[in-house]
């Protein structure tokens, strides 16, 4: 397969009232899942690009819905962090019932499954880090950093933790028991995000520097740096061959760049500054969504709560 933008089409889907700040694909890549604002999250019928109409919509947190994520090892189950001081998981199976919730600690930021589906890790504004059993639907360990965590993340053994800081740096743990492995001095301000790529040899950071590194992950040793953006990172997403880099900002434009080589591929333009990008994982598709805020007075302004799936055509090598 090669990436070609030729041709490349937009789609938008409506439905949150407010602006989201999360967007997710289940495994195969016919689900989306997104959360809002506006407390809720809603699951998108979505496969390679085409929305069927079909949603449903997860209502129950009493505050906005910050991240969310897949089961890895289901298309079916979803867990959704919110700032009420509760995880919840659904199974999407059962429409909008909500088949869990979990009280944790503080307000929730951020959240990921592991690898083998049977743990739930949330981290919140006061640098905790729970974990969750995700089957008796438990909180079994929590964790507190004398530092600021802004995103967690396993890698695809499960036996390594990875935590980014306010302080520029990667946090590299054993995983259950949470030893320091390693710390990686990676940027000069704060670490925002990170993420793995499908394939195993790359991890890339997103920081405050409005630069994106990118890392062996066997030498655990920076391979280069992406400098496009001229805005803090908010996000960034791997296509679903490791080829391409999707990161965002408060730029109005989504670059995806050639890991390979660290060229710009293509520009994305948006009219808003972006919360969340993420590459389906089984195309050249990409979902993204941000900060725009409707007005009336404007018909060409973007809509509040909007999300966008861009798609290029496949084509053969």
């Amino acid at each position: 397969m090669v990436f070609d933008a030729t041709g490349a089409v937009t789609r938008e889907i409506v439905g949150h009232k407010k602006k989201v700040h999360s967007v997710a694909w289940n495994r195969s890549g016919t689900r989306l899942a997104s959360g809002s604002v506006d407390q809720t999250a809603r699951v998108w019928d979505v496969e390679h690009g085409a929305h069927s109409g079909q949603e449903v919509e997860l209502k129950g947190h009493s505050e906005s819905v910050d991240q969310l994520c897949w089961d890895p090892t289901s298309g079916d189950r979803l867990a959704t962090a919110s700032a009420d001081r509760s995880v919840r998981i659904w199974d999407v199976r059962q429409g909008s019932k909500c088949a869990a919730v979990i009280a944790t600690s503080g307000e929730n930021i951020n959240v990921t499954w592991s690898p083998d589906g049977n743990t739930i890790a949330v981290g919140n504004r006061d640098d905790v880090v729970s974990f969750i059993d995700a089957r008796k639907h438990k909180v079994i360990k929590t964790t507190k950093f004398p530092f600021e965590v802004n995103e967690i993340e396993w890698d695809k053994s499960g036996k390594i933790f990875y935590l980014t800081t306010g302080l520029g740096t990667v946090e590299v743990l054993s995983f259950p028991k949470m030893h320091t492995l390693h710390t990686l001095q990676a940027h000069t301000a704060g670490c925002y995000c990170i993420t793995f790529d499908p394939i195993g040899k790359h991890f890339a950071v997103g920081s405050a520097d409005a630069l994106v590194s990118l890392w062996d992950l066997s030498e655990s040793c920076c391979v280069r740096t992406f400098p496009r953006l001229t805005w803090p990172v908010r996000t960034v997403s791997f296509s679903h061959d490791g080829a391409y880099l999707a990161s965002a900002s408060e730029d109005m434009c989504i670059d995806i760049a050639e890991v390979s080589t660290g060229a710009c591929a293509h520009r994305i333009p948006t009219r808003a500054a972006m919360n969340s990008v993420a590459w389906s994982p089984a195309a050249y598709v990409l979902a993204y969504a941000g900060d725009d805020k409707a007005d009336e007075g404007d018909r060409y302004a973007p809509r509040e709560g909007v999300i966008r799936i861009w798609g290029v055509p496949r084509k053969e090598v």
